[in-house]
């Protein structure tokens, strides 16, 4: 299943359009939340067709309201690698404001007052669908509804003077989600993912969940033996050598940024003043 959310309501993207659903939920997470997955819209009437050009512009966030964001901060080998940084034994884990989350094609504004260091993260995002709760690896990727695309946009120096992630990843707009959400059952391998990520059309970051420390089940299985993961719930995965604080070079008002996962539509935002 292949979901996006437009003004119109849900849809289901098929035979390269968008299928707008006469369905009894008012989002995406709506769906999650109330059955575990996103296979209730695969029998929902179709109300129109639209071609996925006509309905870009207007695709709003598809997960508007995610319940809690959890992030964590080193999980690429190539990152550690860059960086010489050691691999961790342990995730280093974090809790961003869910505020910070925006829709695809958002300008997001440079927060100037606070920081001169804005940076993008590539990402991938998964969707919790059913509780976990100390759970096993085995039992992690079977309680996934989905995965999507996320930007986990960081203050660099705010990071810095304050040794709070919390506080360098929650400005609004940080954290850009979508633009779409592809089902679990559509994932043939969660450790075969990739992710890119362009800068005014410039790759910078281009990887895949091979190169995580932590994968994606033992990851999500780990984060739920200290807090319980619950449907709704969003887990950013870490992100790949290639950032501008890796290069040096951080956003500027006027940079587009496109961030790239396998399976899903591009998720872009332009950085504004």
């Amino acid at each position: 299943m292949h979901v996006v959310m437009t003004s119109a309501g849900i849809g289901r993207i098929e035979d390269g359009g968008v299928a707008v659903l006469d369905a009894p939920y008012p989002d995406p997470t709506a769906v999650i939340e109330a059955t575990g997955s996103l296979d209730a819209l695969a029998g929902a009437k179709v109300v129109r067709r639209v071609p996925l050009d006509d309905a870009g512009p207007g695709l709003l966030a598809p997960l508007a309201r995610p319940r809690a964001l959890w992030g964590v901060g080193l999980n690429y080998r190539s990152k550690a690698e860059l960086t010489g940084r050691p691999v961790p034994d342990e995730p280093v884990l974090y809790l961003a404001a869910s505020t910070s989350a925006c829709a695809p094609g958002s300008a997001v504004r440079l927060p100037a007052a606070e920081t001169a260091q804005m940076d993008y993260e590539a990402e991938i995002a998964v969707v919790i669908g059913r509780t976990l709760d100390r759970a096993a690896e085995r039992e992690a990727w079977p309680a996934v509804a989905a995965i999507t695309a996320a930007n986990d946009m960081t203050a660099r120096d705010v990071m810095k003077r304050t040794g709070a992630p919390v506080l360098a990843k929650s400005f609004p707009g940080f954290t850009p989600l979508g633009a779409s959400l592809l089902g679990r059952d559509a994932i043939a391998d969660p450790g075969a993912i990739g992710v890119r990520c362009r800068v005014g059309g410039e790759l910078r970051q281009d990887s895949s969940s091979a190169d995580m420390i932590f994968a994606i089940p033992e990851l999500l299985a780990r984060i739920s033996r200290y807090a319980v993961l619950r449907p709704g719930d969003v887990v950013l995965t870490g992100t790949p050598a290639g950032t501008g604080q890796d290069r040096g070079d951080f956003l500027r008002p006027g940079d587009d940024v496109r961030v790239e996962v396998d399976g899903v539509l591009p998720l872009t935002v332009q950085v504004q003043a």
